[in-house]
């Protein structure tokens, strides 16, 4: 519990401050990720090519801010050139890891965009984007973890991941939904309830949907925890798979009706 409070504290104070401060706890988290993701496909302890990859997947959380997407692309690049030379047997899966975590870490910095806290009687758009995330995975998190352990039942997905119930994929879904509805409320009135509501809904199922996923991959390379980096709670990937699946989804909302520019705004303001 406390290394998760840890966790959850460091991040706040990033995602309030944003910048480069940020970016860098936002690189290393998804770099952290990837070092777990390398060893799982490749079987093996991190090895010095495998840290090159961590380190190139944090740099590309820096160069994001600095230099914009294709400065990012091009550390991704070279991490996907280096893989291939190593091990043409590992490459295809290593490469898949550093684009998927490369594209996330860009989504999250998005999401986030310019920092307003300072700015007297601005709305800080990408804080409240990224707490609105933040609320909804961890509420999905929390309310499937207590209601599939309450009520059990059915399985959801026997073959993926033993111990996940329909009850518990349901209880998420309510205490997420409900959760990211109360800070939408709180937060952006103007914007129409039901849209918050639905917003909020597909926030919780994709982030499920990410959770079943990162299960599916452990099976696949018969691996129990992605790491033990978090005392009590496994991997770094174990905790934030929803996360990752979530950014996307609410980079894709806001992106699409705000423009790249403005994703939190855009998903946010209706």
């Amino acid at each position: 519990m406390a290394s998760a409070l840890v966790l959850i504290a460091v991040t706040a104070a990033g995602l309030y401050f944003g910048g480069y401060i940020f970016s860098a706890i936002v690189g290393a988290v998804f770099a952290g990720c990837y070092r777990e993701w390398d060893r799982m496909v490749t079987l093996k302890p991190m090895t010095a090519v495998g840290g090159v990859l961590v380190a190139l997947v944090a740099l590309s959380g820096l160069l994001y801010p600095a230099f914009g997407v294709l400065a990012s692309l091009v550390a991704i690049a070279l991490g996907c050139a280096i893989a291939l030379v190593d091990n043409r047997q590992t490459a295809a899966w290593r490469c898949v890891g550093l684009v998927f975590f490369s594209l996330v870490i860009a989504a999250v910095l998005q999401i986030r965009g310019a920092s307003l806290w300072n700015v007297p009687g601005a709305m800080d758009w990408g804080f409240w984007g990224g707490f609105f995330m933040g609320v909804v995975v961890w509420a999905t998190d929390t309310g499937a973890y207590f209601t599939g352990r309450q009520v059990g039942g059915e399985k959801l997905a026997p073959d993926i991941s033993p111990s996940k119930t329909w009850s518990g994929a349901v209880g998420g879904l309510a205490i997420g939904t409900l959760g990211g509805l109360v800070l939408w409320l709180i937060v952006v009135p103007q914007s129409p309830w039901y849209i918050g509501l639905l917003l909020a809904a597909a926030t919780s199922v994709v982030g499920q949907v990410g959770d079943l996923t990162e299960s599916a991959l452990k099976r696949r390379f018969r691996v129990k925890d992605s790491g033990d980096i978090i005392p009590g709670h496994g991997g770094l990937m174990d905790r934030l798979d929803s996360t990752t699946f979530g950014a996307l989804f609410l980079f894709g909302v806001g992106a699409l009706h705000g423009g790249t520019g403005a994703v939190a705004q855009g998903f946010l303001g209706w």
